[in-house]
């Protein structure tokens, strides 16, 4: 395809996004941003999009894309907005996901030079987290470069679980136990740390997803931050407003992948304390745990396996329902029935299933830490009301006695209570903040008043 615009005043904008026809949350805010795009393009300003992908050419592919982004995230871009697919290949490659942060970042870089060949734009467009890229994109290329960040590459906090030796999904038990492996991973991460600063530091334009990611970012790449931007990430929160508040069901639900770092096993655990504490729960009430998501690979369906076998051992079994690998309507099925939601990963840079439970009008039970603490389970504040008025959206636990205790709470109350339908109430009102009309004016706002026009 031609990678021309200047000869009519055309402003080239590529998106760096090799899964770009993938259906997870980042694929939606790559196409809500193209959408946005589209509407500055009506409003005067001249832009062509540029995707770069490691999808292989084909009959139609251009079409098919473009219609599952319509069908699976209400996109309906501006027909004036011309949107191009460079195909780069190394397909092979980006699908190596046990491989160390400096080999996945030589990748990235390989994938950037190959696509920057094939087409160079004038401006170069991220949002997939891979930094690296802007080395060859800035430094090689001579592009602007933009930036969606939704989580760093690395943390202070990736760093200090390490120091303290903490066992996690990504901190092995053979690397806590031995203090040698344990300095020498610091090391690394030290290190990957001050390189992912300088070339973070390239970036034009910087949008993070959270407060969360903003104040890593912002400490990380130093040299960018007066650049750098909360944009939270585009929810389809006016769908789920359609569901009604009350004759809600006593299920707890939870709503992600079979990752490891989504910590199941938390929720399964926590759910059986409750049983356990309080028996009456199980024969009053009915209570139900469904879990929905999906398995990547035959890794996800060992957890899901290992999962079973804790729940089989509890003797919960008739409690707990898995709903896996369904389309998003059957979700909006049990969005629509349940009362209350659990979310418990550490650290969630954002939390996009957290604000669909609550825009679902579900009492959500989140993580302590990460976006859900810091964005959106946070006390509602009505306009033109005294801060003293603050509304409860939804709790925050971190150990298994607390989501225990929370859940308990609830159900105990009465599942339609007057006191949990307040909660439902401004959880949807809270939500409102992080949907889609939200994200486009705030986009648009970064990218107008940006250096790169």
């Amino acid at each position: 395809m031609s990678c021309n615009g200047s000869e009519n005043g055309e402003l080239i904008i590529a998106f760096y996004h090799p899964h770009c026809a993938a259906g997870g949350g980042g694929e939606r805010v790559l196409w809500k941003a193209i959408q946005a795009l589209g509407e500055l393009r009506d409003s005067g300003m001249k832009i062509k999009v540029v995707i770069y992908t490691i999808d292989p050419p084909r009959k139609n592919y251009h079409q098919d894309v473009l219609d599952n982004a319509r069908d699976r995230f209400s996109v309906l871009f501006a027909p004036s907005l011309q949107i191009n697919f460079v195909h780069v290949g190394q397909r092979q490659t980006m699908r190596r996901t046990k491989r160390s942060l400096i080999a996945q970042s030589f990748d990235t870089m390989k994938l950037a030079f190959n696509a920057l060949q094939l087409c160079t734009p004038h401006v170069f467009f991220d949002t997939t987290g891979a930094a690296f890229t802007f080395i060859i994109a800035k430094l090689l290329a001579g592009c602007k470069v933009c930036a969606y960040v939704h989580y760093p590459s690395i943390s202070t906090d990736m760093l200090s679980l390490v120091w303290e030796r903490r066992p996690s999904y990504n901190n092995a038990a053979a690397i806590v136990n031995n203090p040698v492996s344990t300095y020498l991973k610091l090391i690394y991460y030290t290190l990957f740390a001050i390189v992912y600063g300088a070339v973070g530091s390239l970036s034009d334009v910087v949008m993070v997803n959270s407060t969360w990611t903003f104040d890593h970012i912002h400490y990380l790449w130093r040299l960018a931050r007066s650049r750098i931007h909360i944009v939270y990430p585009p929810c389809d929160t006016a769908s789920l407003e359609l569901f009604t508040m009350d004759n809600r069901k006593n299920v707890i639900l939870s709503i992600g992948q079979f990752r490891p770092e989504k910590d199941h096993i938390l929720q399964v655990k926590s759910f059986a304390r409750m049983l356990s504490d309080h028996p009456e729960v199980q024969t009053r009430d009915s209570v139900k745990l469904v879990l929905i998501g999906s398995c990547r690979d035959k890794t996800d369906e060992g957890r899901v396996l290992e999962l079973r076998n804790l729940i089989s051992s509890f003797g919960i079994t008739d409690h707990v329902e898995f709903v896996l690998n369904q389309p998003f309507s059957v979700l909006k099925q049990w969005l629509g029935r349940a009362s209350i939601g659990l979310h418990t990963m550490w650290n969630e840079h954002f939390g996009i299933g957290v604000v669909e439970m609550m825009a679902a009008g579900i009492i959500t039970i989140a993580h302590n830490s990460g976006g859900p603490k810091s964005d959106i389970i946070v006390p509602l504040i009505r306009e033109n009301e005294p801060s003293s008025s603050r509304q409860r959206t939804g709790f925050l636990a971190s150990t298994e006695e607390q989501y225990a205790h929370i859940m308990f709470q609830l159900i105990s109350s009465g599942t339609n209570s007057k006191t949990n339908l307040k909660i439902r109430e401004a959880g949807r009102e809270s939500s409102k903040r992080f949907s889609d009309e939200i994200f486009s004016k705030t986009f648009k706002e970064v990218i107008v008043s940006s250096s790169i026009f």
